[in-house]
Formats: structure tokens, sequence, C-alpha cells
């Protein structure tokens, strides 16, 4: 039974719930901590016995918490409780294992205390916090962020808000000319390469903007200040200044660009090299695979060259985690290849029609450090790693991929296995004059290539045998075979610690891509794709919408396959899986890439038919106008000019009666046409009167039915 840094076990009599919280390289003994109880200290265990209670009564169990997730909706100040109370454990709690012995805490509790002046219960819950919390940074964030009116600012009223003075002066609300003045001070005295304290630009303002009368003393001008009760406290001005003012722009302002990136910008990397065990370092990079792809669709659209990315285990050399898309090297398509790191490989496999068992591809979590390109993994993005899961990430130097040796190696040597095998693949003449358009071979889909691409990982990882791996004194005694799954084993068994379990969801709702879909009375719209989920149907947002109007909402998505979106909640931190609608349900396994390429050229279909039902609508137009011409001049050839108006609009009626019974005769046809026998025709002698049986004269036709009337 191996165990992993941060795992959840529980013991099923007692109904307790600890954490892991260190295991030694040996796998020999651990430290676990009770969760649910702040006033537990880590405890410390032999491997062993806890592998003989898990076959008994203890067992794993997946933290399902999301309390660490970072939102949006944390105010300011939040953040800053936050890192002020890691500034004050920081130190300590990278004391492992020495901090988890109680002499030894008690000792440093001691000396953190007198260093930062705080007190023992306050040194007892940040550890506690960070510890039952998975280790993290975010596990300090303050636990009231659903308190009050959350992200809503009070309007200032008649009554003074806040707690009542202890010392009898009212003072103000702070209203929006308050807080101009409060800004016009901090851009004047506070901003500005003089330094003044927070104090200082509180009585220069005073001075400036709230002197009620000027006086004079001994020559010297003074201003006479307002009463107290009319004047804002030094604590109002230090609140609205914290809250509106972040620590980059006040630094930049007051000592300058340079001498901030030179002492004050934020460190995100590391110079630790040293590689112990699995989990120590992982490497990550992407490449543009040397093959045209096809539709999934549509295999006669040509979708272009996919990106590969491969995350490999310095230790081991193993494969850990990997992506195949359309998206370009960038922090996308990164985050989808770390969320692949501790994705279920078994489960993943699947996906793509490929049968293994978990001991094939047992890797399933984040390492201790990440070492990345520097466009991706540089600025804002990286903290999401950083902050989330305590995770170290190093950045490549620019025209440096030799620091990543590892999975650029192994990045030729994909290349060069599959490119016998695969149709559409370029080779070194492309694009010389008069080479073959290798583009015109493409037959692969995304996902047919993403399964090639497995299965050479699943070769790599349990077949490849490592001839330029230097295997040192321990690996050597223990005659370890040179594949990478056989030295990932080794080292779990015997170098462990580094790694660190997380759970799934966990990972994906921090890294997968955000959005902003549109709720109306169709669905939950993203992409041009409607969605629905349980939550929606309960709450009534369809009907709302319709009667309301529509509104936006945050979601998450995997742009591997859009069958499913997530609804974030940022009141609990959980989500609410989106399926497709029907009138999607076309797109249903579909990636991102794959619907806006499939949109594309519907669009280009139907840009191309444009002009041809232009030209169809044109000929339309024509055969009407011959057709009407013609009917102008019959009219005008047969026009009686006798007839006046009202004469013409009264035989309406008439006129229509005798047109429906000409076109009765006129279709009236029969069913079996009458056989005339061959027989003599004998004609008998008739009288017949002379009738005219030319048609009346409209105007002869209204007399007669005028004279019948009048009889």
């Amino acid at each position: 039974m191996n165990f992993y840094v941060n795992e959840i076990l529980q013991d099923c009599q007692q109904e307790k719930v600890y954490r892991i919280l260190w295991i030694d390289s040996g796998n020999i003994i651990m430290y676990i901590l009770e969760l649910n109880n702040p006033k537990a200290f880590p405890e410390k265990k032999l491997v062993s016995e806890i592998s003989d209670l898990i076959v008994d009564d203890w067992r794993k169990i997946i933290d399902t918490s999301y309390d660490a997730i970072v939102s949006d909706e944390y105010e300011k100040k939040h953040y800053e409780v936050r890192d002020a109370a890691w500034e004050i454990i920081e130190e300590i709690v990278k004391e492992e294992p020495t901090i988890y012995e109680k002499s030894f805490r008690t000792k440093l509790i001691k000396e953190t205390q007198e260093k930062h002046q705080v007190t023992y219960p306050t040194m007892r819950k940040y550890l506690y916090k960070y510890w039952s919390r998975g280790k993290t940074i975010d596990a300090l964030l303050p636990d009231y962020k659903n308190s009050g009116g959350k992200g809503k600012e009070k309007k200032a009223g008649e009554s003074k808000r806040g707690r009542p003075s202890v010392y009898g002066v009212k003072g103000i609300n702070v209203d929006e000319e308050t807080k101009r003045i409060f800004r016009l001070a901090i851009d004047k005295y506070y901003l500005t390469s003089k330094q003044n304290s927070i104090t200082a630009t509180y009585k220069f303002m005073l001075k400036e903007f709230y002197a009620e009368n000027i006086y004079f003393e001994n020559g010297v001008e003074k201003v006479l200040l307002k009463d107290e009760d009319v004047l804002p406290t030094i604590t109002q001005f230090k609140y609205w200044y914290q809250k509106e003012y972040n620590a980059p722009e006040v630094l930049i302002a007051r000592k300058g660009e340079k001498r901030f990136n030179k002492d004050h910008r934020a460190v995100l990397n590391t110079s630790q090299s040293e590689v112990f065990g699995p989990g120590s370092r992982y490497q990550i990079d992407a490449t543009i695979a040397d093959v045209y792809l096809v539709s999934e669709v549509n295999r006669n659209w040509i979708i272009g060259r996919p990106v590969v990315y491969l995350v490999m285990d310095v230790f081991s050399r193993m494969v850990v985690g990997m992506y195949v898309g359309l998206e370009g090297p960038s922090w996308a398509g990164a985050m989808m290849a770390m969320t692949n790191v501790v994705a279920d490989k078994k489960k993943y496999c699947a996906q793509y029609d490929i049968e293994i068992s978990e001991e094939d591809w047992p890797s399933h979590h984040l390492p201790e450090i990440l070492l990345a390109d520097k466009g991706e993994f540089e600025g804002y993005n990286v903290e999401r790693l950083v902050k989330a899961f305590n995770l170290h990430v190093e950045n490549a130097a620019s025209y440096r991929a030799d620091w990543k040796g590892i999975v650029e190696k192994q990045f030729d040597l994909i290349q060069k296995k599959v490119k016998p095998l695969l149709p559409g693949y370029i080779d070194v003449d492309f694009q010389e004059r008069g080479a073959k358009d290798y583009r015109l071979d493409a037959k692969l889909t995304l996902k047919e290539f993403t399964q090639i691409l497995i299965k050479q990982v699943l070769q790599h990882n349990t077949k490849h045998y490592l001839k330029t791996y230097v295997r040192d004194r321990d690996l050597v005694a223990d005659d370890v075979q040179l594949i990478p799954l056989e030295l990932w084993n080794w080292g779990i068994k015997n170098r462990t610690g580094k790694l660190r379990a997380f759970a799934e969801d966990l990972v994906k709702l921090h890294l997968l891509p955000r959005g902003t879909a549109t709720v109306n009375y169709k669905g939950i719209q993203f992409k041009g794709i409607s969605y629905s989920c349980d939550k929606a149907i309960q709450e009534s947002w369809f009907e709302n919408a319709r009667m309301k109007g529509s509104w936006k909402i945050e979601i998450a998505y995997d742009p591997r396959n859009m069958s499913y979106v997530y609804v974030l909640n940022d009141m609990d931190s959980s989500f609410e899986a989106c399926y497709m609608l029907e009138v999607s349900k076309r797109y249903e396994g579909l990636s991102i890439d794959e619907i806006t390429y499939w949109k594309r050229q519907e669009r280009l279909l139907e840009k191309g038919q444009n002009h041809k039902q232009l030209q169809k609508d044109v000929d339309y137009i024509a055969d009407v106008e011959a057709i009407i011409k013609k009917a102008e001049k019959a009219k005008k050839e047969q026009q009686d000019p006798t007839l006046s108006k009202l004469e013409q609009v009264s035989a309406i009626r008439d006129n229509r009666k005798e047109e429906k019974e000409r076109q009765h005769k006129a279709e009236a046809k029969p069913i079996i046409e009458k056989q005339v026998a061959d027989t003599e025709v004998i004609e008998f002698p008739q009288t017949i009167a002379e009738t005219d049986f030319k048609r009346p004269n409209v105007r002869d036709f209204l007399k007669r039915r005028k004279g019948d009337k009048d009889e």
C-alpha cells in the first residue's frame, strides 16, 4: 500500500479523519493530523502500522473540500490577512519533519512569537489551518468570506456607520466626496518619491482640505481645523487607502520601477535543482507536431497541425501527463496538460478506447517543483498554481531549451517513431519548390492521433530502456531496470514524500479555462452551444430570463470535450455540471477547436451559396417582370375605354362566378377516355334558330340585370 502527502485517511470505527502531512524518504515514518479538531497536533506513525489499519478499520477517502479555491469575490483585505499569516509561519513550516516533533515545535513557535510579536493561540491557529487544509498558502484565507454584504459597499446615510467610538468622538460617514479627497491626498502626498508616512499624509490632507479658517502667529500663516466631529479619522483614512491601493502601484510610485523590480517584485522561481525521487521535479513543454489532421466531423476538412504537451517526471523519466489539441503553446494548453497530470489515467485512456490497468500508468499527483517555459508560466496565471497548491514553479530562461532536456528529448523520440507510420506527416523537403504537398495526405483525426500518442507514451513508460540514465548506488544495489515505470515504482517505495495528492475536480476548477456564458430563455449559451443544468431547472433560470432578460455567468470548461461545462458558485466554492441540450447534441464529444472549425465551415458554405442564391433571386425577378409585361400588353389590347370605374367594379361578383364555371369545365377531365366505335353517323335534320352566342357587353349585362330588379 502506497501513501502520499496530503491524502485523507478515515478511521471508520472512531469516525475520525486524518491528513498525511509528511512521509520520510525511506517510506518508514509518516506524520498525520486529525481533521475537524483544532486542538490536534501532528502524530507520528509507522507506515507499516497505517498499512495494516487500512486493511482492517481504516480507508482512504477522496478530499472533496473546496474551501481553498481562490475566488475573485474575496476582498483585498482577506488576501492581506492570508499573506500576513503566511509571513509568520513560512519559515517554520518548511522545517520538516522537525516542526512535527513537540519539543522542537515548541522551540520554533516560541522563537516565532518573539520575532513577530504574536500570541501562542494565534500561532496554533495558523499552523492548524495550514496543515489541515492541504499545506497551501490559501489555507490561511480567513473564514468570513460569506459574512455580511459580500462585495457590496454600504451607502453613507444620516446615521453614523460602524461601531460607536469609545472616546465619544462621533466622526463622519465616508461618502463619495470624502473618498475623492482621500484619493487626492494620497496621490499628492503619499505616492511620491518623498515617501511620507500614511500618518503624515493624513495630516497634510487635514491642513489642505479641512481648514475652517486661517490665522497668523509670529508672521506664520496657520490653519484652524474644523470640529473633530466633522473630520475623518486616521483609521478611516488608512482603511480606504488599504482598500483602494495595491502594493505594486504604491511601491513603484514611492521607490521607482527599477528599484521595485530589483528589491520588491514577486519572486516565483526557485534555484533548487536536486532531484531526490518521484515528484521532486516535473518538466512541461509543448511542440507543434509535424503532421496534418482532418476534422472528425468531415474528413474532407483539413484542420492543420496539432500541439502536443508532455509533462515528465525528471527522476523516473516517466510521462505523467499529456495533452493533444489545436490550442497553440499557451497557458490554456499547459493547464490542460497539468489537469491530465492528476487525472485517473485508466479513465483517461478509456475515453480513447484504450484499456489499461492502474499499474500501467500509476501517476496522478502534483510535484514539488515544476519547470516550464517562461512565456506560458509567467505572470498572474501561475499564481493560481502557486497559491492553490503551494507548487514551486521554475521558469526556464529564454533560448535555454537545454534546461528542459528531459522532455525535449522525448519529443524527438516521438517524432522519430511515429514519422514512418503517419499519413500527412511533414518531411524535410516541406515547402521546397516542387515538393509534395503533405497537407493533402492528411487522414487522421485529432482523436486518432491522440490514440497513437497515448500508445507511444505507454510504450515509453513501460518498455523503453533509458540508455543514458546514470544509476546511483541505491539503484545499482537494488538492480533496478532503467525503465521509467520501474524507476517510478522503486522511487515510490524508497524515496517518497515529494508527490502531492489533490482531488482531480479541485485541480480542474483551478486550471480549466474560464469563460462568460449567457443565460437566456433558450438555455445557457456558450460558444454557440446550448446547455442546461439541474440548478437552472430548479431555480427557473430560463423562465426568469424570458421575463426579465438575459444575464451573464462565469463557467469553467474543458476544451478537449465540450459535452459539459461547469457553473461556478462563489458562495461555497462548489460547481454545477451543465449538459448539452438536444439542439446542440451534434457537438457532443467534440473539442472546442473541432466545434469552432465546424461552425466556420458552415459559415463558409453559407457564404458560398449566397452568390448562387442571389443569382436565383435576380432570375426570379426577371421572370416575374416578363409575365407582368405580357399581362399589361394583353390588358391594353382588350381594354374597353367606354367602361366607367363603377361599371368595372360592380361586375366583379358575376365575373368571378363565370370565371369559376369556366375553370371547372377546363379542369373536368374524364378519368377514362371513351372509346369511339367505328360506326356510321346518320345526321338528322335540325332547325336551329339563328342565335348570337357572342358574349354580351358588360354594359348590356348590367342593364339587363337592372331591368330584372325593376320587374
